[in-house]
C-alpha cells in the first residue's frame, strides 16, 4: 500500500467513525425514555400528556397495554413516572427486547412473524381492556413491529393461516401500509378493535412512529385509531402483488366475504365515539434526522435532510442516493464537501434469491457499486431498532473501496446482490453495524458523508 493509499484509508476510517455517531445520535433522539419525557409529566395527582390534563384523584383504575419493539422502554419510563398509581398492565415485546418492569408484564413474542405467545398476549390484553370501566384510564404503549407482536385473529382464521399471508406479503416486496390493511382485517385487536373494546374507558396511546408519513392507522396496525382502509382495498392489494391464489384459502375466503358485507368491517370515523380515544406520536424519524444533522454538523459536515420519507425499492433508492454523493463530491452541488446526506424511510426488497441480509444491508451492497472509485465517499444505512432483516446487524458500510476490497477476499458483490446475500458478504468485509437491539424503532436513517478529492 503506498503512502497516498494509507492516507486515503485513515480518510475513510475516520469518515466511518462519524457516520456511525451521527447514526447514533439519532438513536438518542429517539430513545423512547427521552420521547416520553418530552411529552409526559405529572405534578402531584395531575397527570400532563402533551397538552392533555388527567385528574388523577378521579380514575379509579390506570391500566397499561401496548406492542412492540421499543415498547418496554417506554413502559420503563412511565412506570417511573406513575409509580404505583399503575394498577395492572401487559405488553408484548419481540423476543430480547425485555425491561425489568415491577407493574406492568411483558410477554416476548415473534417478529416479524407472529407466534403462539403473541395471540396469548393479545387475548390477555384484549380481556384486559374490555373489563376497564367508565372511570378508569387505559394507556396503550405503541411502536414498530406491533402488529406481528399483537396477533389476535378473527374467527375462522388461524396464526398459521396470519404467517403465512404475512410471509407472503414480505416476500413480494408489498409496503408496510399494505401489509398492516390486511393485517387489520384479519385481526380481532388492529384496525381500532382494541379502542373498540376498551368503551367506556378513556384511552390514550402513546405512540413510536415507524411508518413513512406517521400514519396513526398504519403503525402497529393502528389498534386504537379509526381505520381508513377496507376489506375491497385488500382485496386489491393481493390481485397486486398476485398473490390472491397464494393466500390461504381461509384468508381469501373471508376477505371476499368482508368486502361482500358478510363481515363487520374494521371501526371507522363515523362508527365509533373516538372522543375518549386520543393517539399521540411521542417519537419519529424526522426527528432523528434533526439530531443526527446536529451532530454532523458539530462534527464540521454541512447536513442536508433529503427526506424522512423514503420508500420503494431498495437498489433503486440506494442507486439515487449515490448519484447524488457523486454529484457533490464531482460539482458541489446541491451542496459543498464535507457534506452529510441524510434520509430516513423504510424501502422494500423483493426477494429473488436465497440469501441472507435486509434492506439496509442491500441497500449498501447496490450503493458500493455505484460509488466504486468515486474518492471519500462512506454510506452507512441501518435501522434503528438494531435489526435489519432476520439478522443480527442493524445495517452495513459502504464506501468507494468496498468493492475493490470484495475483489481482494474473493466476493462476486453482483453474485452476493442478485442472491439478496448481502450478510455473508459484509461480515466478511467487516463491515457490518452491529448495535444489538436498541429499544426504539423509527424506520431507518442513510447517513451519506462526502469529502473533498
Amino acid at each position: 500500500m503506498t503512502q497516498n493509499d494509507t492516507a486515503a484509508q485513515r480518510q475513510l476510517d475516520r469518515m466511518r467513525a462519524d457516520a456511525e455517531a451521527i447514526f447514533r445520535a439519532g438513536l438518542v433522539a429517539a430513545d423512547p425514555s427521552v420521547a416520553m419525557a418530552r411529552m409526559c409529566r405529572r405534578e402531584n395527582e395531575h397527570l400532563w400528556i402533551d397538552r392533555q390534563l388527567f385528574d388523577l384523584a378521579t380514575v379509579d383504575r390506570v391500566w397499561v397495554v401496548g406492542a412492540g419493539k421499543a415498547t418496554a422502554n417506554m413502559a420503563q419510563a412511565l412506570e417511573a413516572l406513575l409509580a404505583d398509581r399503575i394498577d395492572s398492565g401487559l405488553i408484548s415485546v419481540k423476543y430480547g427486547h425485555g425491561q425489568s418492569l415491577t407493574r406492568i408484564e411483558i410477554i416476548e413474542a415473534g417478529h416479524p412473524l407472529p407466534d403462539d405467545n403473541g395471540v396469548r398476549a393479545a387475548e390477555r390484553i384484549l380481556d384486559m381492556v374490555t373489563h376497564a370501566q367508565s372511570n378508569d384510564l387505559i394507556i396503550g404503549l405503541f411502536s414498530g413491529g406491533g402488529s406481528a407482536l399483537l396477533p389476535l385473529p378473527v374467527q375462522g382464521i388461524s396464526l398459521h393461516d396470519k404467517q403465512a399471508t404475512t410471509d407472503l406479503l414480505l416476500a413480494c416486496g408489498a409496503t408496510i401500509h399494505e401489509i398492516n390493511a390486511i393485517r387489520k382485517h384479519l385481526s380481532a385487536v388492529k384496525g381500532g378493535r382494541l379502542a373498540q373494546a376498551a368503551a367506556p374507558a378513556t384511552m390514550i396511546s402513546l405512540i413510536l412512529s415507524d411508518v413513512v408519513g406517521d400514519n396513526l392507522d398504519v403503525i402497529a396496525s393502528g389498534a386504537t385509531v379509526p381505520d381508513s382502509t377496507t376489506f375491497n382495498d385488500c382485496l386489491d392489494i393481493l390481485e397486486r402483488y398476485e398473490i390472491d391464489e397464494k393466500v390461504p384459502s381461509h384468508v381469501r375466503v373471508h376477505l371476499r366475504a368482508g368486502a361482500a358485507g358478510r363481515q363487520d368491517e374494521t371501526p371507522k370515523q363515523h362508527t365509533h365515539a373516538w372522543h375518549r380515544v386520543h393517539n399521540l406520536i411521542v417519537g419519529s424519524n424526522s426527528i432523528a434526522l434533526r439530531a443526527a444533522a446536529q451532530e454532523a454538523q458539530s462534527k464540521g459536515y454541512t447536513p442536508l435532510v433529503l427526506s424522512a420519507q423514503i420508500e420503494g425499492e431498495t437498489r433503486t433508492a440506494a442507486q439515487v442516493h449515490a448519484a447524488i454523493a457523486r454529484q457533490v463530491a464531482a460539482t458541489g452541488q446541491p451542496i459543498r464537501s464535507p457534506a452529510c446526506i441524510l434520509s430516513g424511510g423504510e424501502t422494500t426488497v423483493t426477494l429473488k434469491g436465497r440469501g441472507k441480509g435486509g434492506r439496509n444491508q442491500e441497500f449498501a451492497l447496490s450503493a458500493a457499486l455505484a460509488i466504486s472509485g468515486s474518492g471519500p465517499i462512506v454510506i452507512l444505512s441501518a435501522g434503528t431498532d438494531g435489526t435489519d432483516g432476520p439478522t443480527d446487524a442493524a445495517g452495513a458500510f459502504a464506501d468507494a473501496t468496498t468493492v475493490k476490497r470484495s475483489i481482494q477476499a474473493g466476493l462476486d458483490i453482483r453474485k452476493h446482490l442478485a442472491d439478496n446475500d448481502a450478510y455473508p458478504f459484509f461480515n466478511t468485509l467487516g463491515d457490518l453495524l452491529l448495535t444489538g437491539p436498541t429499544g426504539t424503532n423509527v424506520m431507518d436513517l442513510t447517513v451519506m458523508l462526502i469529502q473533498a478529492p
